[in-house]
């Protein structure tokens, strides 16, 4: 009977082990995933005579490296991209970063917001980088888009800045433009009033939660929420923080189609 006894121990510790492996394989294929969601989102406000607007949008890069299936899902269908923050981080060799924003610049004109994380590493090498690649760094500013009858303009945060911070530079802004704020971290997000007049807000930051169990996590899921006076969307982004594990909070990107509606 002991030796029975012993025989079911052993059965049960190498299920154990062989379904720990599994997870873990499985949690290090969400994190290396290279989806692009593809989100339409109408506006009211939307300016009437325009093009639609696409958006590629990316956050939370961190150490990996792009994968060429997600340019050539974006290449030909994006407008402009975007980082949402955290390009890189400490440690990140510059010459990754720098293939990651040759890439990028295949798809359409690139713009950044800073993350925590980008102010780990020298930032005067990453703006070198910046300025081969003709990035626009949006460091509390704002960028009217000729190509759309300048009717449409992205407003940059800097990551740790206050609500007061944003809306000075939105009441610069003529009311009647078709305003995207984007923001690294989405608790500056939830902020914003209904008189700020913003219609859409990306941002990333959180990753998700990266590893949820049974629906929960640190944080929320990233997803697109509706309010009555904006639209937010969160990403669960692209790269992994301390571990590149995920789990119900798989890596993506998006392509994200705003217009009249």
């Amino acid at each position: 009977m002991k030796n029975q006894g012993d025989g079911m121990i052993g059965i049960l510790l190498a299920a154990a082990l062989v379904g720990t492996a599994l997870l873990i394989l499985m949690m290090v294929c969400k994190a290396f995933a290279d989806t692009v969601r593809e989100d339409v989102l109408a506006f009211g406000e939307y300016p009437a005579g325009i093009d639609d607007f696409t958006i590629f949008f990316i956050s939370d890069i961190h150490r990996r490296s792009i994968h060429d299936s997600i340019i050539f899902k974006a290449k030909g269908k994006a407008d402009v991209v975007i980082i949402g923050g955290d390009l890189t981080e400490k440690g990140v060799p510059f010459s990754r970063v720098r293939e990651n924003l040759k890439k990028l610049i295949e798809i359409a004109p690139v713009y950044f917001i800073w993350g925590n994380n980008d102010y780990e590493v020298d930032i005067q090498k990453l703006g070198e980088l910046f300025r081969e690649f003709d990035v626009t760094v949006l460091k509390n500013k704002s960028a009217f888009l000729p190509a759309f009858d300048n009717q449409i303009v992205l407003i940059g945060t800097d990551y740790g800045d206050t609500i007061e911070s944003m809306q000075a530079i939105l009441y610069s802004i003529k009311k009647s433009a078709f305003r995207i704020v984007l923001c690294h971290s989405p608790v500056l997000a939830e902020k914003v009033a209904e008189s700020d007049n913003v219609s859409l807000i990306l941002s990333g930051h959180t990753h998700g939660g990266q590893i949820r169990m049974f629906g929960l996590g640190p944080y929320e899921k990233g997803g697109i929420k509706k309010y009555p006076w904006t639209t937010l969307l969160v990403s669960n982004g692209y790269g992994t923080s301390l571990l590149p594990l995920r789990l119900g909070a798989p890596a993506e990107t998006h392509l994200v189609t705003v217009k009249k509606g």
